[in-house]
């Protein structure tokens, strides 16, 4: 079996990193034509050039951005194992921080860490709320663990993350006991009319609801709109209309706000996602929260 120098590796990963030999050998207190020679072994042992030059400087060749793509996301495990390793045995409790998108229901997200938080380990929750473009960004940036998503990556998008389905759930309909009674019976003809309160346009459970609302042919009444799926709730608790939810959850929402369900339908579902900076999920938390929401709350029915 061949193996793979991981001494040579670093040494690779690190002039990358770094853009120069001079710059690398700082770092690693190595002379520039060890660390020359060092890396035409790995580039021996893989059988192509990861280096060319470009002008006074090395670039990557395609092999070697390969190359260090895999790299960088073996140290960054290497990393992570030895932080979560260090942190449990000094007793320290260990750092999640969440990015959740704005229209995720907050409600949703509590049972959906619910999981993360009953591990063994101690750990410190730290949740971040934003649009989905500018947590990416924080992920990018390793201010992140996971970001919760109601969408999966936009395609095209900038910077390493990979998107992991947790699973998707009906919608119910709530409002208080004034508004749902004289519309449960006829439900979902009797939204024609109805007031409603609704997500921006142009955001996933909006666009999927529009194109509900054209098939069944009615016309609801738009009383607000907001990005804040817990602002829609507030408003729905005060009577100025009907709020759609998660199904998984509609039974805490309205226990929470005195709202009762109109009905649920299955023609509009949401699915949610766990984004990474990881294409295999490292951190035990995350891990927990995707295993639970997969064979529990949200598992495809």
């Amino acid at each position: 079996m061949e193996w793979l120098n991981y001494h040579h590796l670093l040494y690779f990963w690190t002039v990358a990193r770094e853009g120069s030999l001079a710059a690398a050998g700082k770092r690693l207190r190595l002379s520039q034509p060890t660390l020359s020679g060092q890396i035409r072994k790995l580039e021996e042992a893989l059988g192509e050039r990861l280096f060319e030059r470009k002008g006074r400087g090395l670039a990557l060749t395609d092999v070697g951005q390969v190359a260090y793509r895999y790299a960088d996301e073996i140290f960054t495990t290497g990393n992570e194992l030895l932080d979560t390793v260090r942190r449990r045995a000094k007793g320290h409790a260990v750092r999640l921080e969440v990015g959740i998108v704005d229209a995720v229901p907050k409600l949703l997200v509590r049972e959906l860490l619910g999981p993360a938080l009953r591990l063994a380990e101690p750990i410190r929750l730290v949740c971040r709320e934003d649009r989905l473009e500018r947590l990416l960004e924080a992920l990018a940036r390793h201010e992140l663990e996971v970001v919760i998503s109601d969408a999966p990556l936009p395609p095209g998008g900038a910077g390493r993350a990979w998107d992991h389905p947790l699973g998707e759930s009906d919608v119910t309909l709530l409002g208080t006991p004034e508004l749902v009674g004289p519309r449960r019976k006829t439900f979902p003809a009797s939204l024609d009319g109805a007031p409603l309160l609704l997500p921006l346009p142009g955001s996933v459970l909006r666009r999927a609801l529009d194109a509900w609302f054209a098939n069944l042919d009615v016309r609801p009444q738009i009383v607000a709109e907001a990005e804040d799926s817990a602002l829609l709730k507030a408003f729905a608790a005060d009577g100025m209309g009907m709020v759609f939810t998660p199904a998984v959850v509609a039974e805490v929402v309205g226990r929470r706000y005195g709202l009762t369900a109109v009905g649920t339908t299955d023609a509009v579902r949401e699915r949610y996602y766990a984004i990474t900076g990881e294409r295999r999920l490292v951190h035990p938390s995350v891990v927990a929260m995707r295993e639970a929401a997969r064979t529990g709350l949200l598992r495809r029915t």
